[in-house]
């Protein structure tokens, strides 16, 4: 990935800040409790949601399996039918070939439909590095570009941002970028989308270059799939004259049927809508309609690195839905910011260490980004086990060892600042392999509950300033068990 976002600190920094942002905290506690009480609605219409949850897992595994297959044949087929394939192995190709396509039209414009692909690579940044402007077309996008901001959610991106602040934004910014905002603009929805409308619109109807990412990208067929519930995407992918798909190789599948089981599964988890208002495909080229032109940009990085680890590459199977944000206490407090990735939550604390590596301060961090509670987990719908995958990245930073980083296997050092848990975990691995001190020292403890502190001393009070150590009981299990001849007697009486 092509970094941090700029001057961010490491996670607990970031969120200690964001947490002290009582407006922040409110907004986001507002609209993630709204989003998942009407997922959970919505996919408890289904009766056989499990099982689509498990068919989106088994097709996203064995196209990750078989990649190498469904991409040169998602090659062969975009190129039959009209359009040409480029292949990126980092954000700076990516983004070389994206400017080097739009100047070959002779245009200084841009406008985009939602992509979190073009986010990671800084692609918007490029393209001005370049003199070429990008104008994002997605409301939410719209609102974050206009305020020089961040997203700060995978589905709603200016989740943090309420409608006074939105109000604010357009009446000063709009004017700088094309149509200013209408005068004496209010908070009310209608209103600001109305402003977003007719900024737009001219956009729209101007411009002759469209760059969008792709929600699936199908290997049987060539053709690719935007889902969207504005309708500016179906603008950005029909007017202009040059269409630039700039999609992650993880997003394909196999055939055109698999598109049958997420088209279920992603509005009911992102949106909680039972189909989402917008789904646009498009295979190729045709003289009939839409773009004359269309280049699909394949981008790697860090995804083969992420595939090779068999843990961790279930972070590939994500199809970008959100629902993992919208239960997880710890975003819901910290927001997406405080996360210095465009993967925010419980998902960007999983697959931003995989793409970028953990040799970063703020990416050593993510994989502690969470309570480990697994709510991330019973909400997937392709079931990507986020725990596990945290615990094993946090494995990897503590410990360092084997690794691949841009296709070559590599050895990491262990992270500074872990030098403590690295002993413990040790000491725990040696008291666990021999039971008989393992039962000694639980004998101990148990004799001698009675001089426990409440709280841990030092670099423990982090732990223990917001909880209390658990009790010792007074007898350990082993004993329990051996002496009520495992709870038998203990039934008879």
């Amino acid at each position: 990935m092509s970094g941090t976002f700029v001057g961010m600190p490491a996670f607990p920094e970031a969120a200690r800040e964001a947490v002290g942002n009582p407006i922040l905290r409110g907004n986001l506690r507002h609209a993630t409790h709204t989003i998942r009480a009407k997922r959970a609605v919505a996919v408890s219409e289904l009766d056989d949601w499990a099982a689509l949850r498990e068919a989106g897992k088994q097709i996203k595994d064995h196209t990750l399996r078989h990649l190498d297959h469904y991409l040169v044949r998602l090659e062969e087929s975009v190129t039959a039918a009209g359009g040409v394939v480029h292949w990126a192995v980092d954000a700076d190709e990516a983004n070389r070939i994206v400017v080097e396509l739009v100047r070959a039209t002779g245009e200084s414009e841009v406008v985009k439909v939602k992509s979190m692909a073009t986010q990671e690579i800084g692609l918007n940044e490029a393209l001005e590095a370049a003199g070429i402007h990008a104008y994002e077309t997605d409301l939410a996008e719209l609102i974050v570009q206009l305020g020089k901001d961040r997203p700060s959610h995978i589905l709603v991106p200016a989740i943090h941002r309420n409608r006074g602040e939105i109000r604010d934004i357009f009446a000063r910014e709009m004017s700088e970028w094309g149509r200013p905002a209408p005068e004496g603009l209010t908070d009310t929805p209608a209103e600001l989308a109305e402003a977003a409308r007719l900024h737009l619109r001219e956009k729209f109807l101007r411009a002759k270059v469209g760059v969008s990412g792709a929600n699936f990208m199908v290997a049987e067929t060539g053709t690719l799939m935007v889902v969207e519930s504005e309708g500016n995407g179906r603008m950005c992918l029909t007017l202009p004259e040059t269409l630039i798909s700039v999609v992650g190789i993880e997003k394909t599948v196999p055939t055109w049927r698999d598109l049958e089981v997420f088209l279920q599964t992603l509005p009911r988890s992102s949106t909680a809508e039972r189909m989402n208002p917008y789904t646009s495909m498009w295979t190729g080229t045709t003289d009939e309609d839409g773009p004359r032109t269309f280049h699909l940009v394949l981008i790697d990085n860090g995804r083969t690195d992420t595939l090779a680890d068999e843990v961790g590459r279930q972070a590939l199977r994500c199809i970008r839905c959100s629902a993992c944000l919208n239960v997880c206490p710890v975003y819901e407090r910290a927001g997406g910011h405080a996360y210095g990735s465009v993967y925010p939550g419980p998902i960007g604390a999983i697959l931003s260490p995989q793409l970028r590596g953990t040799a970063d301060a703020i990416d050593a961090s993510l994989p502690y980004a969470s309570s480990l509670c697994g709510a991330c987990y019973e909400v997937c719908p392709v079931a990507i086990d986020i725990p596990e995958v945290l615990v094993h990245l946090r494995e990897r930073v503590v410990e360092g060892g084997p690794t691949t980083r841009e296709g070559n296997r590599v050895v990491l050092k262990p992270a500074k600042g872990h030098a403590a848990e690295r002993a413990a975990m040790r000491a725990a691995r040696w008291a666990f392999g021999r039971p008989g001190a393992l039962g000694a020292g639980q004998r101990l403890a148990s004799r001698t509950r009675r001089f426990h502190p409440r709280s841990l001393p030092g670099p423990g009070k982090a732990w223990s300033a917001s909880r209390d150590l658990p009790r010792v009981p007074a007898e350990p299990f082993r004993d329990w068990w051996q002496r009520t001849n495992g709870g038998k007697e203990t039934e008879a009486k």
